[in-house]
C-alpha cells in the first residue's frame, strides 16, 4: 500500500465537469451535485484504511455543511478488478449501510480522477459557488486511525469559510491516504 499526500491547493482552478453513474441508479453531473454556496468533491473508496477511519466524520461534516449551502459528492475511481471491495455492488452496499447523505459515483474509466488530479483516497476538493477550487486539504488529524474526537475539523471549518466568504483558508494541511489504484500500473 502506497501512502500519498495531496498537493497544495490551486486556488481558483475550475471544477471539471462530469456525468457519472451513482449507486442510486441514476447519473449525476457536476451541476446537479453543486450547492448554492459550493461543492465538496471527495475521492474515496471502500477498502482504504484512511477512508474507513473517517467515514462517520465525512457523513457528519457533509450533514453539517448542507445547511450552509455546500453540497457534496463522493467519487470512487479505483480499479475494482484488483480491489473487489471497491466494486460497484460493494459501493452500493456501503452507501446503504452507512446511509451516505451524498451521491456516491463510479468513475470506471478513471477519467474524472485524472481530470481533477486526484491522487489518493481520501482526496478532498472544496469549491465555492462559482465552482472555483478553494480547499485541497485533510478532513482532520486522522490518518489510518481515527483521531481524538476533539480535534480541529479542518475540512468543515474551511468549507464553512468558503460558504460565508467564497474564499478558502490560505493555510491548509494536505490530506493523506492510499494511492488511487490506476488501471495502468505505470501511473500508480
Amino acid at each position: 500500500m502506497v501512502s500519498l499526500e495531496t498537493p497544495v491547493c490551486d486556488f481558483g482552478a475550475p471544477a471539471s465537469d462530469f456525468t457519472l453513474p451513482g449507486v442510486d441508479g441514476r447519473s449525476w453531473s457536476l451541476k446537479e451535485c453543486a450547492g448554492e454556496n459550493g461543492l465538496l468533491v471527495m475521492f474515496i473508496c471502500n477498502h482504504c484504511p484512511y477512508v474507513k477511519a473517517v467515514q462517520q466524520r465525512i457523513i457528519r461534516d457533509v450533514n453539517d455543511l448542507k445547511p450552509l449551502g455546500i453540497n457534496a459528492v463522493a467519487i470512487m475511481s479505483n480499479d475494482p478488478a484488483d480491489y473487489p471491495e471497491d466494486s460497484f455492488e460493494s459501493m452500493q452496499r456501503v452507501a446503504q449501510e452507512l446511509d451516505y447523505p451524498f451521491p456516491y459515483l463510479f468513475d470506471e474509466s478513471q477519467a474524472v480522477a485524472k481530470a481533477y488530479g486526484a491522487i489518493c483516497t481520501p482526496d478532498f476538493f472544496g469549491y465555492n459557488a462559482e465552482l472555483e477550487l478553494q480547499y485541497r486539504g485533510r478532513l482532520d488529524a486522522s490518518r489510518k486511525e481515527t483521531a481524538a474526537g476533539n480535534v480541529r475539523r479542518d475540512l468543515f471549518e474551511a468549507m464553512k469559510q468558503v460558504a460565508e466568504t467564497g474564499q478558502g483558508p490560505q493555510e491548509q494541511i494536505p490530506s493523506m491516504g492510499c494511492s488511487i489504484k490506476w488501471r495502468d500500473a505505470s501511473t500508480d
